[in-house]
């Protein structure tokens, strides 16, 4: 039943930010019945039903084909919904700004004709003196005429005069004020302010997530940072893990995107190679190919790899089986012992479902904890478990540094670390952006990378 209800509110949610979009960009700058209004209303019925196409092809069976088909369109128009939201929001400050600056300029563009119509007129006046005499002549029959002509009122009295005379006097009064006109915003600037805002809008959308999708399909950028760890015998000082996770291999990011990551990597010339989960986002049948690139990483003590939670959504024993024939080495809540230190790693929470969680005794138990420790772990909230078995320092993925801001005040909310390095007790916890991208192909505030972490020994 809360399925069901969550379900409800996001499809609500969706259909009114939907329907905002299109009132904005397609119902307030097209005229009724157009041709731009008729295409951009089946756009806003189109690209929803691909997005929802795009997140449901594959748990739905489609062919990969089709879900490839889907992805590219589906999976953009989300990101462009939400920065062109984010865009047109912020227009809504914009908009009584730009009307009142407008009207501001219209006003005296008006005084400033009214003005010169009044010069002119002064201009072309006749002298004064020309026109007394006649003045005088038709002053008595047409002063009258002319108070009526004006809408003012003539008063005519008697006043007693210095020498002693009655005098007759005339007074015209004022013209009654009209009532003001209601303010009526102009149908011309109300078009233009909502074709700027608009347009505005929808370059700043297009342009951000064009930009954060360049800088995905560009590949990823190679972090270095140095970790010193107190255990690190002087031997290892300088030992340097290729960390990189998020892979995310799929129907947009496929075998090219995993070459250019083998390629970055193997062009640190790393002494090992560390895949912290979410390699991939399907089955071994459709992308196993993708993947095979990954038989080429170079590194002096190997290859290994972990799962995250995307491969127990696309079969994570068949996928430990492939990256295993591709040379790299699964750590299943495992151990081994490497020149300096112990390199563990441990199955991904999401293995719980299949009574394949991740199990830190059987991983770090029985080890000699005199030693220096790492550990390979996807998401970073096993932390606490790696505190208390003595780990110096956990590798981890799973967040993407929030992969579209503001989404790493979400991946906030939910782990402890974001991005980077930072301590819990005697622990060290890295945690890389990834190198991939979920769902979009865009990163915003959130640049992919492969991190080089180089040992240190306090000892050197």
């Amino acid at each position: 039943m809360v399925v069901v209800l969550v379900m409800v509110v996001v499809v609500a949610l969706l259909a009114g930010v939907h329907r905002y979009v299109w009132r904005r960009l397609v119902g307030d700058t097209t005229a009724k019945g157009s041709p731009a209004r008729r295409a951009g209303t089946i756009a806003a019925f189109v690209l929803p039903l691909l997005s929802l196409g795009a997140m449901t092809s594959a748990r739905a069976g489609f062919p990969f084909w089709l879900q490839q088909v889907l992805a590219w369109p589906g999976y953009l128009w989300l990101a462009v919904l939400l920065y062109l939201t984010m865009a047109l929001l912020v227009g809504e400050a914009a908009r009584p700004l730009l009307h009142r600056f407008l009207a501001r300029r219209s006003a005296a563009g008006t005084e400033d004709a009214t003005a010169g119509a009044e010069e002119a007129t002064v201009g072309a006046r006749p002298e004064a003196g020309a026109v007394a005499s006649g003045a005088a002549a038709t002053s008595g029959a047409g002063a009258t005429g002319e108070a009526a002509a004006s809408g003012e009122a003539e008063v005519t009295g008697t006043e007693n005069g210095s020498d002693g005379g009655t005098r007759t006097r005339t007074d015209v009064a004022p013209p009654p004020e009209s009532p003001a006109a209601p303010t009526v915003v102009d149908p011309s600037r109300r078009l233009f302010v909502a074709r700027a805002v608009g347009g505005a809008a929808a370059l700043a959308g297009l342009g951000t997530v064009g930009y954060g999708t360049y800088g995905v399909l560009r590949g990823p950028r190679v972090k270095r940072i140095t970790v010193p760890l107190a255990r690190l015998p002087r031997s290892a000082h300088g030992f340097r893990i290729a960390v990189v996770s998020d892979i995310h291999i799929g129907p947009i990011l496929g075998r090219a995107h995993t070459r250019r990551i083998v390629e970055a990597i193997n062009a640190t010339r790393p002494d090992l190679v560390a895949v912290v989960g979410d390699l991939v986002d399907g089955s071994v049948k459709d992308l196993g190919s993708a993947a095979e690139p990954l038989a080429g990483l170079e590194a002096r003590h190997g290859s290994y790899f972990v799962t995250g939670n995307h491969e127990y959504f696309s079969g994570a024993a068949e996928w430990v089986d492939h990256v295993r024939e591709l040379g790299l080495h699964p750590l299943e809540n495992a151990r081994v012992e490497i020149a300096g230190f112990d390199l563990a790693g441990v199955n991904d929470v999401a293995g719980e479902s299949e009574g394949q969680g991740p199990d830190f005794v059987r991983a770090l138990g029985d080890r000699d904890r005199s030693r220096a420790s790492v550990l390979l772990a996807h998401q970073p909230v096993v932390i606490d478990d790696a505190v208390k078995h003595g780990v110096d320092l956990q590798l981890s993925g799973h967040t993407h540094g929030g992969q579209l801001w503001p989404g790493n005040l979400l991946a906030g909310l939910a782990n402890p670390t974001v991005a980077g390095l930072e301590r819990y007790g005697d622990t060290q916890l890295y945690v890389s952006r990834g190198a991939g991208a979920w769902g979009p192909p865009v990163r915003v505030g959130a640049p992919s990378d492969i991190t080089l972490v180089e040992l240190a020994s306090r000892q050197a």
